[in-house]
């Protein structure tokens, strides 16, 4: 058994090759390009690895409803030639074995619900911050779909006080967590990458404001049993720490759980399959598709 994975991002395509057992024994990473471009490479290497089955976590907007004529098509995507794109149908037209899709995120949650840091909840979210952020949430052991996939990365903030660019980037929304929290947002701040700032910057202030923001409305409103996040800004250690900690301030004692009062630094936690997350979901969702059994 040779289950193909595929996380699709907005700046690479990572590909990998997974036996039944799910050790990983071969991967490939390349640029996202325009669609004409990318695909056909996607295409190539995984028919020369004679794959029986594959899963796909890709960025969104996708359509996830299984009974629409545009399942698995990229929907609103800001990247340039990706809107509208039928993804799905185009590689299993030309591989011809089952196939199943996601968003990177939500295959990113079933890997670490089933393996890494949430193994054994019966809900979580996880949430990655980069040059987007998206959340995957997993409720009895499935991802959340609805009326579309949820898109926590645009859920309205409350502007910090002292925040010099208090509209965000995002070009649908004001104020929304992706437009002042994604690393856009903190380098047009600080007017160079967010990688060569230093711990001290106050622009970190402010980012662990707005996560702890999403962290409040996540418990709030979903009740998650664990929230993990990852991505580049929560490689800086201080970073955690400070979003748990306004996390409970914002909350102000209305939550009486003990995950939250007294074990918080177990509850809001790093994702443990980072940074390979979405590639071993998207394993999990072709190894699925293939025989019709959950790891």
């Amino acid at each position: 058994m040779r289950i193909g994975a595929l996380e699709a991002g907005g700046t690479k395509m990572v590909m990998g090759i997974f036996d039944g057992e799910g050790q990983s024994l071969e991967t490939e990473t390349i640029p996202t390009r325009a669609p004409e471009k990318t695909v056909p490479e996607l295409i190539d290497w995984f028919r020369r690895e004679k794959i029986d089955a594959l899963g796909i976590g890709t960025f969104g907007p996708v359509n996830l409803k299984k009974d629409s004529p545009s399942y698995g098509t990229i929907t609103s995507t800001p990247k340039a030639g990706w809107r509208g794109y039928p993804l799905l149908t185009m590689l299993t037209d030309a591989l011809n074995v089952p196939a199943a899709i996601d968003t990177d995120v939500n295959a990113a949650a079933i890997a670490e619900c089933r393996m890494g840091a949430a193994k054994d909840c019966r809900s979580a979210v996880y949430v990655t911050v980069g040059t987007g952020i998206g959340a995957g949430i997993v409720v009895n052991g499935e991802p959340v779909h609805g009326l579309v996939h949820p898109e926590v990365g645009h859920m309205l903030m409350r502007p910090h006080p002292l925040d010099p660019m208090p509209q965000g980037v995002c070009p649908y929304h004001e104020s929304c967590l992706e437009g002042l929290a994604s690393g856009p947002a903190l380098s047009k701040r600080a007017g160079r990458s967010a990688e060569e700032l230093p711990d001290g910057d106050p622009i970190f202030t402010l980012e662990a404001n707005y996560l702890a923001q999403m962290c409040v409305n996540l418990i709030l409103t979903v009740s998650p049993e664990k929230i993990m996040i990852g991505g580049g800004v929560l490689q800086r250690s201080f970073m955690l720490d400070r979003i748990r900690k306004i996390t409970v301030e914002l909350l102000g004692g209305y939550v009486q759980a003990p995950e939250v009062n007294a074990r918080i630094d177990r509850y809001i936690v790093l994702p443990k399959l980072f940074p390979i997350s979405g590639l071993i979901g998207a394993y999990l969702l072709g190894r699925e598709a293939l025989t019709g059994e959950k790891e």
